[in-house]
């Protein structure tokens, strides 16, 4: 046998053992997560919480809105906010250089007026250009700053911020009323935690009413489908497994809860990465490290944030590459934590998993779809065997899918037309036939672009949440 086709064979083998690692480890995360949430749902008495809030146990809280040309969803966004359940919050929207009607969305639907607002510079910005207050709502401040980026703006927001806790929230988002109140819940009970961050679900289709998502409708558009089962299963599996055995690596961006003056000894979000959210988590962990404070970063899945997620192929296709990048550029830039006991299990599991199976993982799946069938066709590999390697892949993936939806029919149930539910199904099972191998090659292409340092945010097509 000559040495390539000892080298196909292996590779091959190298490919299957693979699959089987980090399809197991998905399993595994699957168990986890389901007693996770179970616990948390048991546990879950909101009339108690808000008991404990209004007899005084509770931290005031900065929400911070980043936007840059939002006309379409920005009033939604900020009504939404100002509407939570919550006893003492500012809401501060940072336009970052918006050049569209973003500054006079907000100052037609709020009353906007011109003013000061004193603040200490804790971490470096772009020029401030004007700072407003709303004539209706005393906790609303809007500030129109030189653009910076997404980071820059989160970092304005931090510097005038006036709570011990402050929440980023995007301008295209919705926020359930009390999501605060649990997810703040984990603050007071533990003074450990210096971050935590709830679920991301897709709002496209859905009714919205005064900022709020009323009904749940399935969107007809076809991405957007693969999307909702795709938040499900990162969030309800992902997530919720990695913070129920501490290894929690990221916090979306979209909705996520920080202790400030935490956020300010690490630096705040660093600007020259498109990944600001996984950044800051890892460098959070790596500074509370090196100052030797305990520190717990958790994921609560129950408080609800409704996004617009794409609906084209183009758009999804730039997201994720960006996703990519981002990925990246996180645990390159924070690499010390690499198999570093000291770090626990995020350095010891997390870090080596999300490098191995999703950083190495696009290169990886489509170097193996391509000597598999080089091995078929070369007949080093019996077909019939890689069919059901292929078949066994599939199903696994479908199992995954299906499982997270069927959680959320069980402790959520946010879709109440059966049609919708079955409908999920359907895509769940189409996901892993073609969705995931388009995903893998998207994937890839956020690899090359972060090689060679190309791509940036890209732009998103929005539309408002009324018209929905």
């Amino acid at each position: 046998m000559s040495s390539g086709a000892t080298f196909i064979i292996f590779y091959s083998v190298f490919i299957i053992l693979y699959f089987l690692a980090i399809n197991l480890s998905y399993l595994a995360l699957v168990v986890v997560s389901f007693f996770s949430i179970q616990k948390t749902s048991l546990a879950d008495k909101i009339a108690v919480r808000e008991q404990t809030f209004k007899s005084g146990f509770f931290k005031p809280i900065s929400i911070i809105i980043p936007a840059f040309n939002e006309e379409a969803t920005i009033a939604d966004t900020v009504r939404s906010t100002l509407s939570l359940r919550y006893p003492d919050f500012e809401v501060i929207v940072v336009s970052d250089g918006s050049t569209d009607r973003t500054i006079a969305e907000l100052t037609e639907a709020f009353a906007l007026k011109p003013g000061r607002h004193s603040y200490r510079v804790e971490l470096k910005t772009k020029q401030i250009r004007h700072t407003y207050r709303s004539a209706y709502y005393p906790n609303l401040v809007v500030i129109d700053k030189d653009n910076g980026g997404k980071s820059d703006a989160l970092n304005a927001g931090i510097n005038i911020a006036q709570f011990p806790l402050f929440c980023n929230i995007d301008s295209d988002s919705l926020v359930d009323t009390t999501a605060l109140l649990k997810i703040t819940d984990l603050f007071v009970k533990d003074w450990r935690v210096v971050a935590a961050g709830g679920t991301i679900r897709a709002a496209n289709g859905a009714l919205v009413e005064s900022g709020q998502v009323k009904t749940l409708r399935l969107t007809d558009s076809f991405w957007a489908r693969f999307q909702i089962v795709e938040y499900l299963r990162a969030f309800l599996f992902g997530r919720a497994g990695w913070s129920s055995i501490g290894g929690l690596l990221i916090l979306s961006g979209a909705f996520s809860v920080f202790r400030r003056k935490a956020v300010i000894t690490a630096g705040g979000y660093r600007t020259n990465t498109i990944g600001e959210d996984m950044e800051l988590v890892l460098r959070l962990q790596r500074t509370m490290k090196r100052i030797k404070r305990p520190y717990k970063v958790l994921f609560i899945p129950d408080p609800v944030c409704w996004t617009q997620v794409p609906e084209s192929y183009r758009g999804l296709q730039t997201q994720r590459r960006r996703w990519q990048r981002g990925l990246a550029e996180s645990l390159f830039l924070n690499f010390e934590i690499f198999l570093n006991p000291q770090f626990g299990t995020v350095g010891m599991i997390s870090f080596p998993f999300f490098l191995i199976f999703e950083f190495l993982g696009p290169l990886i799946e489509l170097s193996g779809y391509i000597i598999l069938i080089y091995a078929i066709a070369g007949g080093l590999l019996n077909p019939s065997f890689v069919l059901l390697f292929f078949i066994a892949a599939v199903l696994l993936g479908v199992l995954l899918s299906t499982a997270a939806l069927l959680m959320e029919e069980i402790y959520f149930r946010s879709y109440p037309r059966l049609r919708d539910i079955l409908i999920l199904f359907f895509f769940a099972v189409m996901e892993n036939i073609f969705y995931r191998q388009l995903h893998t090659w998207w994937r890839f292409l956020g690899l090359i672009d972060f090689l060679f340092k190309k791509g940036g945010w890209g732009t998103m097509a929005r539309q408002s949440f009324s018209n929905q």
